[in-house]
């Protein structure tokens, strides 16, 4: 049987990312801002460390410092050092400091004994078990050297990034200014969340979904709410939109519908990339360009909305914010039941992975894949990536496996 949702035409996947990505230009300006407010904002700028991490050798772990003479056990301790502290004294062959764990080692030093395996009598230390030079020693310029680069300009910070650059003394830098994304929905069925629900009409939740995703990455969210199946309405929304945002996110109206007239304005007031995508769910998915921002139509099903911003949009709006675009990893699982799909389009099924006794990994699709079960894709913990040309595949064969 004839499928039209495989007819000719349709831009594969990874085309469709890969146009995005080229037709993007980004120009988002820099400022200055505290590190304690960084974390994901994007780098406008390389950070060099101006010292070295750690800032000289020191102990990696409470003990005893010494000054190495081969073939002696028995040490003679002239002295403590503390973390934050220093000992001036340059120590000789058979000498040895009572050192605490990220103290500086005292000039001479160039091993540590653990404290279990030191005896004390008085200032005399013998020390058991194997030790030689550098034992639990941390150098200078180990974890960061002086003068190199940290990060690169475009990288996003990460929580544990505003530690690092507190480690080197930073305290501000310069990022580029927050993306600002516009979203509404459209269809006269359309109900928020809140409200009765008249005959016919369904709750809006795909702005939900879209909306949490991109508060969750450190996006300025311009909400427009849900606009009726009006073409002027939703011109003028465009409009508005596209005067105050970088992007653009509607949902639905991009279909063949009699009353689908997102496509139909976009193309009066825009410039359309490419409109149709050979993957499912996904299909009716719109890209291009407004006087001063992007627009990215994804279609009205639920799950073809969720998908298709996961996939395709945010690759975009990572560009789009200053941010270095990395592919999603795709690990190799064993399937536990028959996925069932057509040739044609690029197939991202619903499915639970997890492990045998062997740590093997496995996945199980989920049984209802329909484009408009929303519950599908909240219990699934992972994306089946099924290729464009493949079929039905049996149990216990090998697919890729993409984690949500």
């Amino acid at each position: 049987m004839n499928d039209v949702c495989n007819a000719p035409g349709l831009l594969p996947v990874e085309t469709a990312i890969s146009n995005m990505l080229s037709a993007i230009n980004f120009n988002k300006a820099a400022e200055t801002i505290s590190i304690m407010h960084s974390v994901g904002r994007v780098l406008a700028s390389d950070i060099k460390s101006n010292i070295n991490v750690p800032a000289h050798d020191n102990s990696a772990m409470d003990g005893y410092a010494l000054c190495l003479s081969e073939g002696l056990t028995t040490y003679q301790q002239v002295g403590s050092v503390f973390a934050g502290q220093t000992f001036k004294n340059t120590l000789t062959p058979g000498q040895c400091v009572r050192i605490m764990t990220g103290a500086a080692l005292p000039p001479g030093a160039n091993a540590v004994v653990m404290q279990e395996n030191a005896s004390v009598d008085n200032d005399k230390i013998t020390f058991t078990g194997h030790f030689e030079l550098n034992n639990n020693v941390r150098f200078a310029g180990e974890d960061i050297a002086k003068n190199s680069v940290v990060f690169k300009a475009g990288r996003k910070l990460k929580a544990v990034d505003v530690g690092l650059l507190a480690s080197i003394g930073i305290n501000q830098v310069s990022v580029y200014e927050t993306l600002k994304v516009a979203v509404f929905s459209t269809g006269d069925e359309l109900i928020e969340p809140g409200n009765a629900l008249p005959a016919g009409a369904i709750y809006e939740s795909n702005r939900a979904v879209i909306l949490s995703e991109l508060n969750d990455n450190n996006i300025e969210v311009i909400d427009f709410g849900i606009i009726a199946d009006d073409k002027t309405l939703i011109k003028n929304t465009f409009l508005k939109a596209n005067e105050q945002a970088d992007a653009v996110i509607s949902s639905g109206g991009v279909s063949v519908g009699e009353a689908d007239f997102t496509k139909e304005v976009l193309n009066e007031i825009g410039d359309i990339h490419f409109w149709k995508i050979a993957m499912k769910p996904g299909k009716p998915f719109a890209f291009g360009k407004l006087p001063n921002s992007y627009f990215f139509g994804l279609p009205g099903n639920p799950v073809s909305a969720a998908v298709t911003l996961e996939r395709l949009v945010k690759p975009a709006l990572t560009k789009l914010s200053g941010n270095e675009h990395t592919a999603k990893l795709r690990l190799k699982a064993t399937t536990t039941a028959l996925i069932k799909k057509r040739p044609g389009r690029t197939d991202f099924q619903r499915g639970i992975a997890s492990t045998d006794e062997n740590n093997n990994l496995l996945v199980t699709p989920i049984n209802k894949q329909g484009s408009g079960v929303l519950s599908s894709l909240s219990h699934a913990n992972c994306l089946i990536v099924v290729p464009a040309e493949s079929g039905n595949i049996a149990k216990d064969e090998t697919v890729e496996i993409e984690f949500l």
